[in-house]
């Protein structure tokens, strides 16, 4: 019998290397096809497609006191909005205007969420007639599933290019519109329909319709998730009073499938029953039932879907429903209050900058004046003693019709005159006159002093209609 301990092969073992798995931080966009559904919000919707496309297209188009009732003319840097004539220093006009539509969103959103992404969006008005175009091409949702996993055959070609003519049809249409509004739109129709647009003009009218086809037709959702940020920081103006579009977990949930009006109870579920048709109908692709999410642009498309299926299924509307975050979870006082701090403050603050502004358009004298010394020389003196000085006057008449004035020259400290007595000039519409003016006073024991003036342009039909500039008649020393 041996002695030998045995011995125990302490070698380490083969190292085995697990090789991680690899994963795309890149996620493939997958192509939503949402559903088409009808009901009391998507019948509001289309109103407002209606309305929105219909001043699009149809605004260029309106004359008003024969000229284009809309038109903003670069290129000779007059902006008309019917009855208003606006000039490059009336710009703080449109700074003020920007400074309302911001406050009017703040306070749409307070009270009811993204209902303006929803409803009247341009990209979601626009997207959804693409859509629409998609679908009389294609076919509904389920057929459109089909055609995209099909290979590609003649059928198949022939459904996209009706599909991506339409589009293109309306993309150049929307072109043609948003450059109607920069020229006047019968010239620019008459230069398109023979053929004879000007290079800018058309290079122009070919950008924004393909941005039109690029945002419509192949961007759709991904513009309202990753490019408009005001689906990122509307959280910011969002209270629990806020008019938010919900599922209701605590009716719906469990979920699950039964037979048609079997009732929740005999089957031991929540009043949904997975149908998934929320989903389906989505534009951006969520399901609402997972919450609040930035995704919802508020389309209420969900809410129509679910109030046909429970209409079939003979359960109560509002599974899906506008509500608030108080009164889905039953907290506060279970009222809703509509009137609330901060809605009370963008409502007031909207007021009265809407009201400043009407008031300040309404009461905006259609005439500018501007006076500028002659910078060779502060003034001459002649040898019988009169005092002479050179001004540039700037008169321009900011309405839109052919008007006569008078210019005149002011004084309470000394007696000064225009030489050749007062002026009369006519102006037609729109028109910036320079008008050099010569400024006299005789009498020489006023020297050592300097005086203020005043030019004072009226319109001779209307004495009303005044403006006035202030400048400094200088004379020579004692």
């Amino acid at each position: 019998m041996s002695n030998q301990i045995p011995t125990r092969d302490l070698s380490p073992d083969p190292v085995r290397v697990v090789q991680p798995k690899s994963a795309d931080l890149y996620a493939k966009r997958e192509k939503i096809h949402a559903r088409a559904i009808t009901g009391l919000f998507q019948n509001i919707r289309l109103v407002t497609l209606y309305l929105t496309m219909a001043v699009f297209f149809l605004l260029p188009w309106i004359d008003w006191e024969g000229r284009q009732a809309v038109l903003f003319d670069l290129s000779n840097r007059h902006f008309y909005i019917f009855w208003w004539t606006f000039l490059p220093e009336d710009f703080f006009f449109l700074s003020w205007l920007f400074i309302i539509a911001a406050f009017a969103l703040f306070a749409v959103t307070v009270l009811a969420g993204r209902v303006w992404c929803g409803y009247a969006c341009p990209q979601t008005v626009w997207t959804k007639v693409f859509m629409w175009i998609e679908e009389v091409a294609e076919g509904n949702r389920n057929a459109r599933l089909r055609l995209d996993k099909a290979p590609m055959s003649l059928r198949k070609f022939i459904k996209r290019i009706i599909k991506h003519s339409g589009w293109a049809v309306v993309s150049v249409g929307t072109g043609i519109a948003f450059i109607g509004y920069f020229t006047p739109m019968r010239d620019l129709w008459e230069q398109f329909t023979t053929l004879s647009m000007d290079p800018w003009m058309l290079f122009w009218m070919l950008f924004f319709a393909g941005a039109t086809y690029l945002n419509a037709g192949w961007m759709r959702e991904q513009v309202c998730l990753h490019i408009c940020p005001y689906g990122r920081f509307q959280s910011v103006m969002f209270d629990r009073d806020t008019l938010i579009i919900s599922y209701d977990n605590y009716r719906g949930d469990p979920r699950g499938s039964r037979g048609r009006h079997q009732s929740s109870e005999e089957v031991g579920l929540g009043d949904c029953i997975d149908c998934k048709l929320c989903v389906q109908v989505c534009p951006t692709g969520i399901d609402i039932r997972d919450g609040l999410q930035f995704e919802c642009i508020q389309c209420a498309a969900c809410i129509d879907a679910c109030d046909s299926v429970m209409d079939q299924m003979g359960y109560a509307r509002g599974l899906v429903k506008y509500t608030t975050e108080n009164l889905l979870e039953n907290t506060g006082d279970g009222k809703y209050h509509f009137l609330r701090p901060s809605l009370i403050i963008y409502s007031l603050a909207l007021t009265v900058m809407i009201s400043a502004l009407l008031f300040a358009l309404f009461m905006r004298t259609p005439l500018s004046i501007e006076a500028m010394r002659d910078r060779g020389a502060l003034f001459t003196e002649s040898y019988d003693g009169v005092i002479e000085n050179s001004y540039t006057l700037k008169v321009q008449n900011k309405s839109q019709k052919d008007y006569q004035y008078r210019i005149e020259v002011r004084c309470d400290s000394i007696p000064v005159t225009m030489e050749g007595g007062t002026k009369y000039m006519t102006l037609q519409a729109g028109e910036l006159a320079t008008v050099p003016l010569t400024v006299t006073l005789q009498d020489t024991d006023m020297k050592g002093r300097s005086a203020d003036i005043e030019f004072v342009v009226t319109r001779i039909d209307d004495e009303s209609i005044q403006d006035s500039t202030e400048s400094t008649f200088m004379m020579p020393r004692r």
